[in-house]
């Protein structure tokens, strides 16, 4: 159930008071704790309802509107109903959440207090608890456009994949796959624990390494080079077979 947000109304002016009224009642996610002609009224209620949202009139006997937000605490959303526009730059100063120049629509209004609706409801949810350890990207298959078609590849048949301009020729241990795609996307789709890139243009599978000599790899019967940029970050992911 959709949490509602509590609201309270100062403003000295009994008619606009009751169409501020008759706006909160027509929007079902507010809900009127109360309604005050004066900041003075209104002090102590506020200290008790800590209500999420406030509308809050200017010009007022006593106390005026901007005077009175700096000494709210707890301090509630505010959005200020006035019938001068030129205080609005020093409204925005004090993180008002929005300035309704009277006389303001019903249109106006639910602009104002669905959009900080939304944003509370949004700060309203929970965090989700960090796992303790991230899910390993291990797909089974891949899929693969080719040439008009997309074919399914799966990942345990890759032996490797070599660059070829624009494409990657992906080798398996039945056929040469031509895709137009590129190693950073591949990259992201691949286990980084099954498969590690040792050349501008190669990435191997780890497992289907028959033996590594003098920075080349060996898988079947195909040399693949292992060069200077890729050569630690690739020694480092063989260290956690060993």
């Amino acid at each position: 159930m959709k949490v509602k947000l509590s609201c309270y109304i100062i403003d000295d002016e009994p008619l606009a008071q009751e169409i501020l009224e008759e706006y909160v009642a027509k929007v079902p996610f507010l809900e009127l704790k109360g309604s005050f002609m004066s900041p003075m009224e209104a002090a102590e209620n506020l200290k008790r309802d800590k209500p999420d949202l406030l509308f809050l009139d200017i010009n007022m006997p006593d106390l005026d509107g901007l005077s009175f937000i700096p000494l709210l605490n707890p301090k509630p959303m505010i959005i200020l109903t006035t019938a001068y526009d030129q205080y609005a730059l020093k409204a925005f100063e004090l993180e008002v959440k929005d300035y309704l120049v009277k006389p303001f629509s019903f249109e106006r209004f639910y602009k104002g207090v669905l959009r900080l609706y939304q944003e509370h409801s949004a700060s309203q949810v929970p965090a989700k608890k960090e796992a303790a350890a991230e899910p390993k990207n291990d797909p089974e298959y891949l899929f693969l456009k080719v040439g008009h078609r997309i074919q399914k590849v799966a990942t345990k048949d890759i032996l490797f994949i070599e660059g070829m301009k624009d494409y990657l020729r992906v080798h398996t241990a039945q056929e040469k796959i031509m895709t137009l795609t590129s190693f950073a996307k591949l990259e992201e789709l691949l286990p980084p624990q099954n498969f590690a890139r040792v050349h501008r243009s190669f990435m191997v599978a780890i497992d289907k390494i028959d033996h590594i000599e003098k920075n080349r790899i060996t898988i079947r019967d195909q040399m693949i080079p292992i060069s200077d940029t890729y050569a630690e970050a690739f020694y480092k992911i063989l260290k956690g077979f060993q």
